[in-house]
C-alpha cells in the first residue's frame, strides 16, 4: 500500500471502505467528461478493481490515489498508461466541487510528481485536458507542464466535440 503525505493532504491507495464512495464518484455522470467513461460501473466491478489496487504500477500500469483531507475524501489523482520503456505515463486528477479552489489539487499533484520522479524513476508525465478546463490547464502549468500542442475535436461529449491540449512535464534531473 502507498501512501503519501503532503502538508495538508494525504494520497493513499484505494481501500475496501471506500466502494460507495468511488461507486457515486465514478457513476456521476458530470465526471465522465475527464476520465473517459462512457456507461457506469457496477459495485461488484469496483470491488474488484479495490482489491487489485495494491498492485504495483509496474504490473498494473496505474495507480489510483484518493485524495483526503482531515479524514475527508476530496478527490482521486490517477497515475495511468505506464510504460516502463519509456519511463512515462498519463496523470489525471479530479477534486470534487465542493473540495475546489482549496489547493488540494496543487499539493496533489506535487506530491504526486514527487514520487513520480524520485522513487518510480520515471522520465516524464503528462495529461490531455480539454481546451475549456481552465482550471485544469492552469493547475498543471502551474506545476510546471508544458502545452506542447492541441488536439482539434479530440473529445466527443455532451453531442459535440472539443478540443485538448497536451501537457507534458520532463524530469530534469533525469537528464
Amino acid at each position: 500500500m502507498v501512501s503519501l503525505k503532503g502538508n495538508n493532504i494525504q494520497l493513499r491507495t484505494l481501500e475496501t471502505n471506500d466502494i460507495d464512495w468511488l461507486f457515486a464518484v465514478e457513476n456521476d455522470e458530470k465526471f465522465w467528461e475527464i476520465s473517459n467513461t462512457t456507461q457506469a460501473f457496477t459495485k461488484e466491478e469496483l470491488a474488484a478493481y479495490i482489491a487489485h489496487a495494491h498492485i504495483d504500477i509496474y504490473t498494473a500500469k496505474q495507480y489510483r490515489f484518493v485524495i483526503v483531507c482531515k479524514n475527508e475524501r476530496v478527490g482521486l489523482i490517477d497515475l495511468f498508461d505506464y510504460d516502463s520503456q519509456h519511463q512515462r505515463a498519463g496523470v489525471g486528477i479530479l477534486i470534487l466541487p465542493k473540495f475546489q479552489v482549496k489547493g488540494y489539487a496543487t499539493e496533489a499533484l506535487a506530491l504526486l510528481i514527487a514520487h513520480s520522479f524520485k522513487h518510480l524513476k520515471m522520465h516524464q508525465l503528462y495529461a490531455t485536458v480539454a481546451t475549456d478546463n481552465l482550471n485544469s490547464i492552469r493547475l498543471f502549468q502551474k506545476l510546471h507542464f508544458k502545452i506542447m500542442g492541441t488536439k482539434k475535436d479530440w473529445i466527443f461529449i455532451n453531442n459535440r466535440y472539443k478540443d485538448t491540449h497536451s501537457l507534458q512535464l520532463i524530469n530534469k534531473d533525469d537528464q
